[in-house]
């Protein structure tokens, strides 16, 4: 899952984008990564409401950047970032893993259909930039039908 986890935390800070007023600055993934669970949070909550102010533009602005940004990381990067992702997941207590997916639930929920397009467009962009190893490997830990 480490891809996956990668995408599910960089979903967070996308929903994030979704809500900001001046142009709030991209973090860079590799710092995000060193950050405590508290402090990803803290900072979370800033870029939230940096967002929640921003223009539409300044929201499309900021989420295209994070997603050149992450894009631009070798796959080795991804592959180390992803990892730490997914060792703070698994050492997170289960009630916080459960309200982080819940928080996650609510903020698709409350999109527009437009915005999930826009959403699921970004995705598959992504996963066409994906490396073939890469992609085997997401498709490996996908849940079966």
């Amino acid at each position: 899952m480490s891809v996956r986890h990668l995408c599910a935390a960089l979903a967070l800070l996308a929903g994030a984008a979704q809500a900001l007023a001046a142009p709030v600055a991209v973090p860079d993934p590799e710092a995000w990564a060193r950050l405590s669970p508290a402090e990803q949070e803290a900072r979370r909550a800033e870029i939230r409401e940096q967002l929640r102010r921003a223009t539409p533009q300044e929201r499309q602005a900021f989420r295209r950047e994070m997603r050149e940004r992450l894009e631009s990381l070798s796959p080795d990067q991804r592959r180390a970032l992803a990892g730490q992702v997914r060792e703070r997941w698994q050492q997170m207590p289960p009630e916080e893993r459960e309200r982080i997916a819940r928080e996650r639930r609510d903020r698709l929920k409350a999109m527009t259909p437009e915005e999930r397009r826009q959403l699921l467009q970004q995705r598959r962009e992504m996963l066409d930039k994906l490396s073939p190893e890469e992609r085997a490997a997401l498709r490996e830990k996908l849940p079966a039908r």
